[in-house]
């Protein structure tokens, strides 16, 4: 199981998705999101009815100023995950990302991770926010991505930068990593 691992690490590619693509593009990512949400909340009601990533949160994420969608992409050619993001001088902000329903646990969302900050050695700062229940993000933007948690986010002490539609009551983590020292 070992190798295998390291065989799925190196062998994904990231690819811009095609207006053909973007939907089930779209879909995955909702997917994967739904299922980490009902995965923490499996006795709570409202995971029937409540979608966490709402088409209008990733039509926004994707049409944002520096926007940039990438499929991640396996070596027989499908796509295991991707993630959008903004890019912007010195500055990016990871929006959102993903590895597909099925083939978590194995190494992809660090690929991604590492193809991203790859693809953009002009960023000295990254930064992301995950939902506070949400373990699991957590041990990856920390530990595997090398994030450090900067903020806390409730409605005792709300993002004003977050789009309304955010629910930020229950608590939302910022995340921020920096790559360069300013001024070095």
């Amino acid at each position: 199981m070992h190798d295998n691992m390291k065989k799925e690490k190196g062998n994904i590619r990231l690819v811009r998705p095609s207006d053909e693509h973007i939907i089930a593009f779209k879909e995955e990512m909702q997917e994967a999101f739904q299922h980490g949400f009902e995965a923490h909340n499996k006795d709570a009601e409202e995971t029937n009815h409540w979608q966490v990533l709402p088409d209008k949160d990733f039509y926004q994420s994707l049409e944002a100023e520096g926007a940039e969608a990438y499929e991640a992409v396996s070596e027989d050619g499908q796509r295991v995950g991707g993630a959008i993001i903004t890019a912007n001088g010195t500055m990016g902000e990871l929006a959102f990302l993903y590895v597909k329903v099925g083939v978590q646990s194995k190494g992809i969302g660090q690929s991604i991770w590492r193809e991203i900050e790859a693809m953009h050695p002009e960023i000295e700062v990254w930064e992301t926010c995950t939902p506070y229940f949400d373990r699991r993000n957590i041990h990856f933007y920390i530990n595997r991505c090398g994030f450090h948690a900067v903020e806390f986010f409730n409605e005792h002490h709300p993002d004003h930068n977050m789009p309304e539609q955010f629910d930020q009551k229950d608590g939302l983590f910022k995340f921020e990593k920096r790559l360069k020292q300013y001024g070095r």
